[in-house]
């Protein structure tokens, strides 16, 4: 395949510099209009820079999205290891500073943002480019060097040889050289037949640091003469400080300050633990006025009753009359949902540091919206954007946290290192797991009602679905894949203080949930089988189709099943690509039902890492696995009920079944995984407890809603 890198609307732009001794190669799609107003100097920057190369043969890659876990910057590496030819041992990976311009995610508006599972999707090309390009002049260094044609080389694991004169050197030796030619402006990548690292089990760039405990993540950052700072956060969504006395935290040896900001009052103190003892001395009277006072059980009440109305439309063109086909049907079908709040509870706590001056900002932190963060530490202190800094550091988990959404402790710290006056002491805010389960960001609670209308042939021609939530929350509702002639999906956005978040595969968290046992649903009223009546809905979804007959021809579907034991199935497209799911559940006399085994297909295009592949898609399905059973945010009278995880319950390691994952081979470009593993889990549940019992759970968790 040749892939060529100027278009008649976008070019790479072009420039190189010593950096030190290494070579620094920088590339950046830009639109060619904007190119031609503003040229490159000959021999500067160009403005973005993603390999660094070494005397001493390292390559290091500069990684503008940020790691969480998830594997991407073994996944960057990997893609610029493969285009240079490079040893992966002499691959190193680190993170991008904060600037938008340089390090813009190509399909989130060019924020310096991590999510939506688009790291490898948008950053594909770009790097494939990169590595093309730098051993395109690395080539041509050593072409120079020994007064060869370049043709005439090649290059493995790293080391250029000329078979003719018997020489080699490595890419090292090179970059003196390689610094002062002109980058190209086209470039040809690999066919994919030739790689030789794309696609194989390498082991993990960052693995030895997180096994050895030397990985540092925001929380373990300690800058010399840290303050630390807890917030008392209010008891309610919405409350604000009406009066405090912090005149007890005060006298507590080692507090320095008590301090009101827009989120609580901060105590700033000489360590965590002295900080904490001060907070929990607080007297404070908070103002309820605009906080939310309901229960859970209040506003799911309140969301059934308004899905009895019609919504607002949220397909853009309507499909059909479905109000007439729902009226003219033979026989009609109708299910609804209840979904709670959820939140993220990754492993890291929240905690930032922040270093403020009279004339810059710097922030160490495991942010995944670089941008958003930089932009909004400026409006609190009044620095210029390129006067604050952004160190980016792993995050231990995030699922959906630490996003651009929240302005919650990433501006707390910037917050109090202002209100004391910048003095440049550092300012370190820490979340403990009560701070951020009580009072954090959540997955907004839904309910949906779902009614079908089937004809005299039990063809399905009618499709509603009403969905009632704080947010407009419909991909995997509104994108409907199945072929229904009369189709109709309405919203209604719901007002509420509680503070909402995406959460790991967001909308799909419930829509997949919906409609995957809608769609069985459908298929008992109308007497057919769950994966037979997909494959009918489906027959123009080829890629729908292959992880359906995948998973399907795996798990056995179709098999008699032991009394007592059930197989259920969901498929679903997620954030770029797509799974099935087939889940074996057993239901014991006692009542209670067990996960056997969890069969997965997953097409996310070409596997850049089958291992990490495999590693995120387990996760995925775990992180479903514990949502589906077990997870829930509660109000009562306003407050979380929940605090920790002895009330917040995730799943514990021997409720895992066994699980088994079949990557599609595929040559088209790839995608991200990070989310894809979720949405089939809970609704393939609920339809394999109904084919084990007959009673089909609609309501999540299971535990508490079914007997489980």
């Amino acid at each position: 395949m040749h892939v060529n890198s100027v278009s008649s609307r976008r070019q790479l732009l072009k420039g190189s510099a010593a950096a030190g001794l290494g070579l620094l190669i920088g590339f950046h799609w830009v639109d060619k209009a904007a190119a031609d107003a503003a040229p490159v100097a000959t021999g500067s920057f160009a403005p973005n820079a993603f390999i660094r190369v070494s005397p001493d043969n390292i390559i290091t890659v500069i990684s503008k999205h940020t790691e969480y876990g998830q594997g991407i910057f073994t996944g960057l590496a990997t893609i610029i290891a493969e285009e240079m030819d490079a040893d992966w041992a002499q691959m190193r990976i680190e993170p991008a500073p904060a600037d938008e311009k340089l390090y813009g995610n190509l399909r989130m508006a060019n924020m310096q943002h991590t999510g939506g599972s688009l790291s490898i999707a948008n950053s594909w090309m770009q790097m494939r480019n990169a590595g093309a390009t730098a051993r395109a002049m690395l080539v041509s260094a050593a072409s120079a060097t020994w007064k060869v044609p370049a043709s005439e080389l090649t290059v493995e694991k790293g080391v250029v040889r000329h078979a003719p004169s018997g020489r080699s050197g490595k890419y090292g030796e090179f970059v003196a050289k390689a610094v002062a030619l002109p980058v190209p402006t086209a470039v040809t990548v690999k066919d994919p037949k030739d790689f030789k690292l794309i696609g194989q089990y390498l082991h993990r760039i960052d693995s030895a640091g997180m096994v050895n405990g030397t990985t540092q993540y925001a929380i373990d950052r300690q800058e010399p003469g840290t303050r630390v700072a807890v917030v008392l956060h209010p008891p309610r969504f919405g409350s604000t400080v009406k009066s405090f006395d912090g005149s007890v935290a005060k006298a507590i040896p080692g507090v320095t300050h008590v301090i009101q900001i827009p989120t609580g009052l901060a105590v700033v103190a000489d360590s965590f633990w002295t900080a904490k003892r001060g907070r929990d001395a607080l007297s404070v009277v908070w103002d309820d006025t605009n906080a939310e006072m309901r229960s859970s059980s209040d506003i799911a009440a309140e969301y059934r009753e308004r899905a009895k109305q019609a919504g607002k439309p949220a397909l853009k063109e309507p499909v059909g009359d479905t109000e007439a086909a729902l009226a003219g049907a033979a026989k009609r079908v109708d299910v609804t949902f209840d979904l709670p709040y959820l939140t993220h509870a990754p492993m890291e706590p929240m905690s930032i540091v922040c270093k403020l001056t009279r004339d810059s900002c710097d922030l160490w932190s495991s942010t995944r919206n670089l941008t958003v963060d930089q932009k909004r530490a400026a409006t609190i202190t009044g620095l210029r954007l390129d006067q604050v800094k952004i160190h980016s550091l792993p995050g231990g988990g995030a699922f959906g946290r630490r996003g651009p959404s929240e302005v919650d402790y990433k501006a707390e710290p910037v917050a109090i290192a202002h209100a004391l006056g910048g003095d440049g002491v550092p300012v370190k805010v820490i979340w403990t797991r009560e701070d951020d389960i009580r009072s954090g960001m959540y997955r907004p609670m839904t309910h949906h009602a779902l009614e079908a209308g089937l004809d005299a042939q039990g063809k399905l021609i009618a499709w509603r679905h009403r969905i009632v939530g704080q947010a407009m929350l419909t991909n995997g509702a509104a994108d409907l894949p199945y072929a229904i002639p009369n189709l109709a999906v309405e919203t209604h956005v719901m007002t509420s203080a509680v503070t909402t978040s995406p959460l790991r595969s967001v909308d799909h968290t419930h829509t997949a949930f919906s409609t995957e046992v809608f769609v069985d649903a459908v298929a008992t009223a109308s007497g057919q089988d769950p994966v037979a009546l997909r494959r009918a809905l489906l027959a123009d979804k080829p890629r729908y189709l292959g992880v359906l007959n995948l998973a399907a021809e795996k798990a056995g579907w179709g098999e008699t099943m032991p009394r007592g034991r059930g197989r259920g199935v969901a498929v679903h497209f997620t954030m770029g690509s797509w799974a099935a799911h087939v889940i074996d559940v057993t239901a014991g006399p006692d009542g209670q039902v067990k996960i056997d085994r969890i069969v997965c297909a997953v097409d996310c295009g070409i596997a850049i890492n089958p291992d990490v592949i495999h590693a995120q898609i387990e996760g995925g399905i775990i992180f479903g696995l514990s949502n589906a059973l077990h997870e829930a945010i509660t109000l009562r009278n306003g407050k979380v009920e929940q605090s920790n995880f002895n009330d917040y319950r995730i799943l514990r390691i021997n409720e895992i079944p066994k699980i088994e994952i079949h990557i599609i081979p595929s040559m088209e470009s790839p995608t991200g995984v990070g989310e894809i593993g979720v949405p089939p889990v809970a609704p393939a549940i609920s339809n394999a407890i109904f084919a084990a019992t007959g009673r089909r759970p609609t309501s999540l968790p299971l535990r508490g809603n079914f007997t489980v």
